[in-house]
C-alpha cells in the first residue's frame, strides 16, 4: 500500500537517494542562472546611476525618463509577445504549478524573464530580481526533472520544482536556510522528508555557487550597529503593529494597480512606456531613488538618510513599486518591500528615539526589524521573513526583537483576514484564465 507523503509523493514513487543528484544539478543550474541575471543586474544598475548623477538636473531627467521608457517597453513587450508567465515575479505562476492551476513552459519563459528582467529593472522600474530569480530557479527544476526523464504526474516533478525556487532565492540572497524554509512554508505548504531534502540540498550547493561567483559577504552590511537589547521589544512590538497594517495596505494597492493597468488596451510597449515615464521622473530627480533600491535599503540600515527626505523617498519607492509591478514587467516585489521596510523602520526609530530615547538608542536597528515585519505581513511567511533577515545581514542578535515584530505584524495581517500576496496573485490568475477560456 503506498504512503502519501501529502505532497503529491508517495513512497513508491519517489526515494530521497533517487532524488539527491537530480536536486544536486538543480543547485547548479540554478545557482548559475541567478549568479548571472544578478550579475547583469547590478552592471546595469550601477552603470545607470553612474552615469546619471554627475549630468546637471536639465539634462539628467531627460537622459532618465529615456532609459526608464525604453527599459519598460522593452520588457513588457518581451513578456506579452513570448512569454506572458513570465509577467511579475513568478513566484504566483511556480504556486500555480505545484498547486496543478496550470503548466510552465520553461523554454520561452527563460530568456524572457532573464532579458526582459534585465531590461526593465536595469531600465530603472523599481522591481527586483528575487523573484524572477526564484521563477527561474523552479524553471531549472521542471527543466531538470525532463533530463533526468521524471514523469509528469510524479510528486518528484514538483519536489524538483519547489527545490530550484528555494535555490533560485538562496542564490538571491545568499540564505540557503531562506531558501528552504521558503519552500516549506510558502510553496510546499507543509513539511515531507523529500521535499527538505532536495529543498536543503539545491538551496546549499546553489548558494556555494553563487558565494564563489558573486561574493561571500551578506547582502547587507551593518558594519559596527550595536546589539538591540531589551529595551528595544516594546518599540519592536509596536512597529510590528505597524508594519502589519502597512503590508495589508500594501497588497490591497497591488492588486488595485494589477485592475488598473488591466483595463488598458494598450500594447504591450506601450504600458511599459508608461509605466517607464512615471518612474523615470523619479529616476531623473535622484537616480538611487528608481531600480532594485539596493542602495537606498543600505543607506537606511546604515542611519545615512536625514529624518526630513524619509517620507519623501517612502512615498515614493512605494508608489514607483505600484507603478512598475502593475504594468505586468518581468520583477519581483521582494526587494521594494525590503527597501519600504528599511526606510518605515528607520522613519520608526527616529520618531522614538525623539521621544523615549532609552527604547531606541539606535534608530537604523529598526530598520532591520521593520524590513523583516513588512516582509512577514505581505508574504505570511514569517520563519522565512525571520531567517532571511538574519542571513542578510549576518546579524543573529537581532532574532528576539525580530521576532516580536514579525509576530505582532503577523498577527494584524492575519485578524484583518488579508490574503498573503503571493496567494491572492495565483487566485487571480486561475480566475482571469478562466474568464478567458
Amino acid at each position: 500500500m503506498q504512503n502519501d507523503t501529502g505532497f503529491g509523493l508517495g513512497t513508491q514513487e519517489v526515494r530521497r537517494r533517487h532524488i539527491l543528484p537530480k536536486a544536486l544539478v538543480v543547485g547548479v543550474v540554478a545557482g548559475l542562472l541567478a549568479s548571472a541575471f544578478r550579475l547583469a543586474l547590478v552592471t546595469a544598475e550601477r552603470a545607470r546611476v553612474e552615469f546619471l548623477l554627475p549630468l546637471p538636473f536639465s539634462s539628467r531627467l531627460p537622459v532618465a525618463i529615456a532609459f526608464c521608457v525604453a527599459g519598460g517597453a522593452l520588457g513588457v513587450w518581451l513578456v506579452r509577445r513570448f512569454a506572458p508567465d513570465a509577467s511579475g515575479s513568478g513566484i504566483p505562476q511556480i504556486k500555480g504549478f505545484i498547486a496543478g492551476d496550470r503548466g510552465i513552459e520553461w523554454r520561452r519563459m527563460v530568456p524572457v524573464k532573464f532579458f526582459g528582467g534585465l531590461a526593465g529593472i536595469g531600465g530603472g522600474l523599481a522591481l527586483g530580481r528575487e523573484g524572477p530569480t526564484i521563477q527561474l530557479g523552479g524553471a531549472t527544476g521542471l527543466m531538470v526533472s525532463e533530463w533526468f526523464r521524471v514523469k509528469p504526474g510524479e510528486g518528484e516533478r514538483k519536489a524538483l520544482i519547489a527545490a530550484g525556487a528555494g535555490a533560485g532565492l538562496a542564490a538571491a540572497f545568499n540564505a540557503p536556510l531562506a531558501g528552504v524554509m521558503f519552500v516549506l512554508e510558502e510553496l510546499a505548504g507543509s513539511f515531507t522528508p523529500v521535499v527538505f531534502v532536495a529543498a536543503f540540498l539545491a538551496s546549499v550547493v546553489a548558494d556555494m555557487v553563487a558565494r564563489l561567483l558573486t561574493g561571500d559577504l551578506p547582502v547587507f552590511a551593518l558594519h559596527a550597529m550595536p546589539v538591540p537589547d531589551l529595551r528595544t521589544v516594546p518599540a519592536a512590538l509596536v512597529l510590528g503593529l505597524a508594519c502589519g497594517l502597512g503590508g495589508v495596505f500594501f497588497n490591497r494597492c497591488v492588486m488595485t494597480s494589477l485592475n488598473l493597468y488591466g483595463r488598458l488596451r494598450w500594447p504591450g510597449w506601450a504600458v511599459g512606456a508608461l509605466a517607464g515615464l512615471l518612474v523615470g521622473i523619479a529616476s531623473g530627480i535622484y537616480p538611487p531613488v528608481a531600480g532594485m533600491g539596493g542602495t537606498l535599503t543600505q543607506q537606511a540600515l546604515a542611519g545615512e538618510i536625514a529624518l526630513r527626505w524619509l517620507p519623501a523617498l517612502l512615498v515614493a519607492r512605494f508608489a514607483m513599486t505600484m507603478v512598475s509591478y502593475g504594468s505586468g514587467a518581468a520583477g519581483g516585489i521582494f526587494a521594494p518591500l525590503l527597501v519600504l521596510g528599511a526606510l518605515g523602520g528607520l522613519a520608526f526609530g527616529h520618531g522614538v528615539h525623539a521621544l523615549l530615547p532609552s527604547l531606541a538608542a539606535h534608530p537604523a536597528a529598526f530598520a532591520v526589524l521593520g524590513m523583516g515585519g513588512l516582509l512577514t505581513a505581505i508574504v505570511r511567511a514569517p520563519l522565512t521573513a525571520l531567517v532571511m533577515m538574519i542571513e542578510l545581514t549576518g546579524r543573529y542578535e537581532f532574532m528576539l526583537p525580530l521576532l516580536v515584530c514579525s509576530l505582532a505584524a503577523y498577527g494584524v495581517a492575519e485578524w484583518l483576514r488579508d490574503v498573503p500576496i503571493y496567494e491572492a496573485l495565483r487566485l487571480r490568475a486561475k480566475r482571469l484564465a478562466t474568464e478567458n477560456r
